[in-house]
């Protein structure tokens, strides 16, 4: 039977066509490891997903669009994809971001997996394409550009922001070059990664502050490391800023192309490996004084409450609407998503990472998320989370361009005429 060297981590044969009944605990003989997490755990415990995005009939709405003119996106019912295309100027550009972010918890292995196709011209000269786990300032990402394809590690941890790039011939586990593991594990790599096909992109997170980022694709249903990122050890400090982040999608030209290029998003997830607990204690915004609250159809806004401005990747999640008649009224009361304000003005500095407003006189538009009627003799409470957890679907979120999602309790009185009175509350979890 073959050996296997740990000082090598090769087979003392190296037949890759070898195969072996037992996996060894340690799992050496998968490269990378990628039978365990990040953080060395067997795969065995159930992943408990913070998000999934796919576009079955439509764009989900779970991302932010910023486009230049010559950009421009489309969704593609029968393919099930959203089209990033951009036209032949410089610097035309699509950017896809979640609206949220992803919380991670120390100790926990966070995966994210993202699947794509590139342009079809994998050596157009000044096209730029991007794919991961990411913003401006850090994250990890797959990049093409040009004819090259690297693995980046950003990092803004010195205040500037740092794009470590790793060559494919370079990669540390597998170059994905049509000689390797993933040829073995795989028959549609015998010839190298082709990224103009549909591929599944993954990345773990090992994150403390200090640990490993794995970046690799998935073949014959197998996660095959390609590169790793190290930084125990190694670095002064930690590597990145945080691994609250987003996933991105991203196509620029960064010279005058000779024809439009397209970049297909397919699906995502983020998933934390081996569960998430619930451990934070709820903080509660409430109103401090009586609204009025008329019998119009239209609600009257009690409190909203917002992402503040620099804050804008933390991590907020509503956990319970609380309504309470002051009259001998019966109401509606709901939670309204993005609604227009009328005379808001936001206390900025009681909250850490919240911005609460209690002046607003009315309310239009906006989307309805929870909704509920409270009788005069009784008090509304309305849970928002989910008895198993966290319900990250509620997770306040931001656009690129640095707008918070708002959040509003509203009511109205049910009866013909006059007005009713009332008090109201908003719980959330701050797991940022």
């Amino acid at each position: 039977m073959a050996q296997f060297r740990t000082d090598t981590s090769k087979l003392d044969n190296s037949h890759l066509i070898t195969r072996y009944e037992v996996g060894m605990l340690s799992d050496r003989l998968t490269p990378g490891g990628s039978m365990v997490d990040a953080f060395g755990r067997l795969r065995i415990s159930p992943p408990h997903t913070l998000f999934d995005s796919s576009h079955r009939y439509q764009d989900n709405g779970k991302w932010s669009t910023t486009n230049t003119a010559s950009g421009f996106i489309t969704h593609r019912v029968n393919e099930s994809v959203i089209d990033m295309t951009v036209k032949t100027a410089v610097n035309a550009e699509v950017v896809r971001e979640t609206y949220r972010v992803f919380t991670y918890q120390p100790g926990k292995s966070l995966l994210t997996m993202n699947t794509f196709v590139m342009n079809d011209d994998v050596t157009k000269t000044g096209l730029r394409q991007r794919v991961g786990f990411f913003n401006s300032n850090n994250g990890v990402f797959l990049e093409k550009l040009g004819a090259n394809l690297y693995f980046v590690l950003r990092s803004k941890t010195t205040g500037t922001v740092v794009d470590t790039r790793v060559l494919q011939s370079n990669w540390n586990r597998d170059t994905f070059s049509g000689n390797s593991y993933s040829t073995q594990a795989g028959i549609n790599f015998g010839t190298g990664l082709d990224v103009t096909k549909s591929n599944i992109l993954w990345f773990d997170v090992e994150w403390l502050g200090v640990g490993d980022v794995r970046c690799g694709f998935v073949a014959d249903g197998r996660p095959i490391p390609a590169h790793v990122f190290h930084s125990e050890n190694v670095n002064p400090s930690t590597y990145m800023t945080t691994a609250i982040l987003p996933l991105r999608y991203e196509i620029k030209n960064t010279l005058a192309t000779s024809s439009n290029s397209t970049l297909k998003q397919i699906c995502s997830t983020v998933i934390s490996e081996g569960g998430y607990e619930k451990v934070t204690p709820m903080t509660v915004v409430r109103s401090t004084s009586n609204t009025t609250i008329s019998t119009a159809a239209s609600f009257v806004p009690i409190l909203s409450v917002r992402l503040a401005s620099d804050r804008l990747d933390a991590v907020i999640i509503p956990a319970q609407m609380n309504f309470f008649p002051t009259s001998t009224d019966n109401f509606e009361v709901a939670l309204i998503k993005n609604a227009t304000l009328t005379g808001a003005s936001y206390d900025t500095s009681t909250y850490a990472n919240i911005d609460v407003d209690r002046s607003a006189t009315a309310i239009t538009g906006g989307t309805m998320v929870r909704h509920e009627y409270v009788a005069a003799t009784n008090q509304g409470v309305v849970p928002l989370n989910q008895p198993t957890g966290y319900n990250f679907e509620m997770q306040l979120g931001r656009t690129t361009g640095g707008v918070s999602d708002v959040l509003t309790l509203a009511a109205r009185v049910i009866k013909t005429t006059g007005t009713g009175t009332g008090m109201g509350s908003l719980s959330f979890y701050d797991l940022t």
